[in-house]
C-alpha cells in the first residue's frame, strides 16, 4: 500500500547484478527499480523513460495518465566497455554540444565517450606548459576557418557532465602521427626545428613527432600529466594509427616508452590497432579499426580489445552513396551492418574474455555541426548499445528493426536530426 501509485527506486545488495545491472518491476500500481549500485539505477531508469510513451521526452508537459507495459525486468549489460567516439580535431564542437552528445549516448547506457582532442588539423584541449599547442595549433579546421579549443575548466565541466550520468571521458591526443598542429606549434618537436604551416585538409599519414629527441618525450610527459590531473578515468589514449613516416624499430621504440610515461601518472594506455607491434602491458587496450587479424597479437601479451569494426560501426561513413555527409573508404555502412555483427566472432581466435568491449567512433572530416553528428549517429548508435549491452543470443535482426522503429518518435520528441532508413518501417509511416 505504501507503493501505490508510486515510482521507488531502491538501492539493495545484489552482487549478481554488478555495478550496472538492475531489476525493474511494474505492477497495476507500482514501479520499484532495484539495484546494487547507484549506476545500476541509472541505467535502470534509462530502461524506463525507453517504457514510457516518447512524448515524456518532449520538452512542454502533458496530461496524464503515463502507462507502461506491466512486467519484470533483470538486466546487466555483456562488455564493461560500450563507447562512442567523437572527433572534435577535425572539426570543433562546443561543450554544450558535446553534453548533448552525452545526453544521447546515456540514454542507450553507453557508459564511455572517448575524445578524440588532437589531430593534424587542430589541438583542443589547453596544456598549460605548453599554451601554444591550443592558442595557435587549435585555432583552425579541415576545410580552413576559425578552430576552438577547451580550457582546462572547460574540459572539466564536460568530464562533470558525463561522470553526472555515468560516462566516463576517455581523452585521445594522438601521437606519433596525426600531430602536424603540434608541430606547427612548437618548432622543436620537429627533427629540423623548423615548424611547418598549419594543416587544413584530411589527408593522414604525413606527420611525426621527432621520436629521436629528448624534447619529444618531456612534451609527452608533460602532455600526459596534466591530462591525467585533469581525468578521473583510468584510461589515457595516446592513437598511434597511420604512421607512415618511421621506421618500425621507431615506432615501436616510442609506443613502449609512452606507455611506461601513462603507466607513471597512474593512467592505462589505449591505442590503435597498431600499437600490438609494440610489446604492450597487461594493463593496456588495443583498438580494433579494421578487419582480420588486428588485435589477436595485443591479446597475447594479456592487454584486452575494444573493438571498432570500421565496416560496420564507423559513425562517419555514408548510410548509401545518396546519403552525405560522410566517407565510404571503409563502405556504406547502413543500420543492419552496425547491429548485425557479434564481437565474440570478429577476430579469430579472440573471445569473449579478451575483449573490453565495443565502440563506435565519429571523425567529423566532413561533419561540421550538431545537426549532421545526430544525423550519423541516429539510428546506427543504439544498435552499437545493443551489441555492448544485450547477449548474443537475445538479438535478432527482424526483432531489433521492429524495436528501433519506435524510437524515430522518441528522436522527434527530443529534436534529433535522425536519419530515416529504409531498412526500418517508422512508426509515423514515413519510409525514405
Amino acid at each position: 500500500p505504501a507503493l501505490r501509485g508510486r515510482i521507488a527506486l531502491r538501492l539493495e545488495g545484489d552482487e549478481a547484478l554488478g555495478d550496472e545491472g538492475y531489476r525493474l518491476t511494474v505492477d497495476e500500481d507500482s514501479v520499484v527499480l532495484r539495484a546494487s549500485r547507484p549506476e545500476g539505477l541509472f541505467r535502470g531508469v534509462q530502461t524506463l523513460r525507453q517504457l514510457l510513451p516518447a512524448s515524456v521526452e518532449e520538452p512542454t508537459a502533458h496530461p496524464g495518465p503515463w502507462r507502461i507495459p506491466a512486467g519484470r525486468i533483470v538486466d546487466r549489460p555483456r562488455f564493461a566497455w560500450r563507447g562512442a567516439m567523437l572527433d572534435v580535431a577535425r572539426h570543433f564542437f562546443t561543450v554544450a554540444e558535446v553534453e548533448r552528445y552525452i545526453d544521447l549516448l546515456a540514454l542507450y547506457k553507453i557508459n564511455h565517450l572517448h575524445l578524440h582532442l588532437a589531430d593534424d588539423q587542430g589541438w583542443r584541449i589547453m596544456i598549460r606548459s605548453w599554451p601554444n599547442l591550443a592558442a595557435h595549433g587549435g585555432s583552425t579546421k579541415v576545410g580552413g576557418g576559425p578552430g576552438g579549443y577547451y580550457t582546462q575548466q572547460d574540459y572539466a565541466a564536460i568530464v562533470a557532465y558525463a561522470r553526472d550520468r555515468y560516462v566516463t571521458v576517455v581523452p585521445e591526443i594522438d601521437m606519433p602521427g596525426h600531430t602536424n598542429a603540434a608541430l606547427a606549434s612548437y618548432p622543436e618537436l620537429n627533427c629540423n626545428g623548423v615548424a611547418p604551416a598549419l594543416y587544413t585538409g584530411i589527408e593522414v599519414g604525413f606527420s611525426s613527432l621527432c621520436v629521436g629527441s629528448e624534447t619529444t618525450y618531456l612534451f609527452v610527459d608533460d602532455v600526459v600529466r596534466e591530462l591525467a590531473e585533469l581525468t578521473p578515468g583510468p584510461y589515457l589514449h595516446l592513437g598511434g594509427d597511420e604512421v607512415k613516416t618511421l621506421t618500425h624499430e621507431e615506432y615501436v621504440g616510442f609506443v613502449e616508452r609512452v606507455q611506461g610515461i601513462v603507466a607513471a601518472h597512474g593512467k592505462r594506455m589505449i591505442g590503435w590497432e597498431e600499437v600490438e607491434q609494440a610489446r604492450l602491458l597487461p594493463t593496456s587496450v588495443a583498438q580494433v579499426w579494421r578487419s582480420g587479424n588486428a588485435g589477436a597479437a595485443a591479446v597475447r601479451t594479456g592487454a584486452k580489445l575494444i573493438l571498432s569494426p570500421s565496416a560496420r560501426i564507423y559513425l562517419d561513413m555514408q548510410y548509401d552513396s545518396t546519403t552525405t555527409p560522410g566517407l565510404h573508404w571503409a563502405g556504406y555502412v547502413e543500420v543492419r551492418d552496425a547491429y548485425d555483427w557479434d564481437p565474440a566472432t570478429l577476430v579469430p581466435g579472440v573471445g569473449e574474455a579478451e575483449i573490453l568491449g565495443v565502440e563506435a567512433p565519429l571523425w567529423t572530416e566532413t561533419v561540421t555541426d550538431v545537426h549532421a553528428i545526430e544525423f550519423m549517429a541516429f539510428p546506427r548508435l543504439p544498435g552499437l548499445a545493443e551489441i555492448g549491452w544485450s547477449p548474443a543470443t537475445a538479438r535478432h535482426w527482424e526483432d531489433y528493426r521492429l524495436r528501433l522503429a519506435a524510437h524515430g518518435r522518441r528522436w522527434s520528441a527530443l529534436g534529433v536530426n535522425y536519419h530515416r532508413s529504409p531498412q526500418v518501417d517508422w512508426e509515423d509511416g514515413e519510409r525514405r
